[in-house]
């Protein structure tokens, strides 16, 4: 039995819930007009784990991730799907993405040892970032990831620690793709200002099809590395799946130049991720962008495989493997944050909720304007009465959600926020020294944590006072 065909049997059978109103598959209002997860009752969860609270439904995860691989195998033969670890790199998402056949998408050490504690398939593994240090590259080249190269003299480093090592290491190449049909396409600017185009150049991410070509030249000589793929990641600029298909049909054009300046056809082009979804309710940046009309993974899919088909025809290129690093659009769908209301507070034009959650746990609220929705726990349907600001307890101003419509809240109730499932817990912060939330993962009718709450000694211990110091505050004087 090979690695693979046992993590396929492990993965369980689903069954999607039926709520009264469906904020997803496992996700939704319950039979006593609760906030449930799966089979268990937030308010419940609240009271059990306190709060601030990340919950995470473990059905939900495994749905959304066989939806998007199913739509891309659908539409091309050969297809293997890498979650973003960035998103939620929780030893428990890492453990069920394994078992339902995902690879990964590491950043730094820490990413890398997570996944392979977890017992993921290192071949299954790649290695990104643009200032890997020698220790990164040793990990990932002595466990056989892939290694995808981003500046210029990361080969030779690579090569030395391969040939040190008595191993053939696997590396790709990270482009700087031109995407000229982008330079007068706007979209989300998550990565600075200007056009798409404008936004890909800015950033540090990527080699120039000059710089491509000589590593592969150089590459084809050294015999302690392996040319394995090519890697690109839009992110997340754009909710339109046209503009991932000229990215993706882009890097077939470079396979082509690679073939007639360096005598190389990549066997695996990885498209990376930045993929979104969509909600009825609304989600995603700048207010309520990502609605009912936001494209489906199947879009995605059909217009990107498309691409990828037409340009390999018009090259003469053999198909390649496809690769793709989806994140958010996995991890995003089976989370939800809930925070506790404290005081209430009336001014001349507005009211604000106060919360114990804050943007240390939805930090993304702050930093990209980014909209989540916000529903009460208890009696989930009540009817909206009142426009509020829900805040945190931070000393900035800590918004949330501005202009919310909400059932009056009072001190002691919940406020959920859905789809927090990704870019929450790996990037919560401790401004004002608050501590970091627990996690827990809901499967069926059954919650257990998997993130523990933070307590004290676990900020203050990092700290440390120089003996001058202590001697200046306690000494005795005469």
């Amino acid at each position: 039995m090979t690695h693979h065909s046992r993590i396929r049997q492990q993965a369980p059978t689903l069954a999607p819930v039926d709520y009264a109103v469906q904020f997803g598959e496992f996700i939704g209002i319950g039979p006593n007009g609760n906030l449930w997860v799966d089979g268990c009752d937030v308010a419940e969860l609240a009271e059990r784990f306190g709060t601030p609270l990340y919950i995470i439904s473990e059905n939900q995860l495994r749905h959304t991730y066989r939806v998007f691989r199913d739509a891309f195998r659908a539409h091309y033969p050969d297809v293997e799907i890498l979650f973003a670890n960035k998103s939620n790199n929780g030893l428990a998402i890492r453990h069920i993405m394994n078992q339902e056949g995902a690879g990964g998408d590491c950043f730094g050490a820490q990413e890398m040892y997570m996944a392979l504690l977890a017992g993921t398939d290192p071949r299954t593994l790649v290695l990104n970032g643009s200032n890997k240090q020698d220790s990164e590259l040793e990990m990932a080249i002595a466990n056989g990831l892939c290694v995808n190269i981003d500046a210029m003299d990361e080969l030779d480093r690579i090569d030395v620690i391969a040939r040190r090592l008595g191993v053939v290491a696997d590396i790709g190449i990270r482009l700087k793709l031109d995407l000229e049909p982008l330079t007068g396409r706007m979209g989300v600017a998550m990565h600075g200002p200007g056009t798409l185009k404008q936004q890909s150049d800015s950033t540090k991410w990527g080699m120039t099809r000059e710089q491509t070509v000589e590593i592969v030249r150089r590459a084809q000589a050294m015999p302690s590395v392996q040319l394995k793929e090519t890697h690109f990641h839009l992110s997340r600029m754009s909710n339109d799946p046209a503009d991932f298909a000229v990215m993706a049909r882009e890097m077939i054009t470079w396979s082509g130049h690679l073939r007639d300046h360096a005598g190389w056809i990549p066997p695996c082009i990885d498209i990376g991720g930045g993929w979104t979804f969509g909600k009825w309710y609304g989600t995603g940046p700048n207010s309520q962008l990502d609605d009912a009309s936001a494209p489906t993974a199947d879009d995605y899919a059909r217009l990107c495989c498309a691409a990828i088909k037409e340009e390999a025809a018009r090259l003469d290129l053999p198909l390649p493997k496809l690769r793709l690093e989806p994140g958010r659009a996995l991890s995003g769908p089976a989370g939800v944050a809930v925070g506790r209301v404290g005081a209430v507070k009336t001014g001349a034009t507005r009211k604000w909720v106060n919360l114990d959650i804050s943007t240390n746990h939805l930090s993304w609220a702050a930093v990209l304007d980014w909209y989540y929705h916000a529903v009460p726990v208890v009696d989930a349907r009540a009817e909206a009465t009142e426009t509020v600001d829900l805040v945190g307890p931070l000393c900035n101003s800590d918004e949330l959600g501005k202009h919310r419509r909400m059932p009056a809240l009072t001190r002691g109730d919940l406020v959920a926020f859905l789809d927090t499932g990704g870019y929450t817990e790996s990037s919560a912060a401790r401004y004002n020294a608050q501590l970091l939330p627990a996690t827990v993962l809901v499967t069926g009718n059954h919650a257990e944590i998997t993130t523990e709450r933070e307590q004290l000694k676990d900020v203050a211990g990092r700290f440390r006072v120089p003996a001058h110091l202590l001697a200046a505050s306690f000494a005795r004087g005469d």
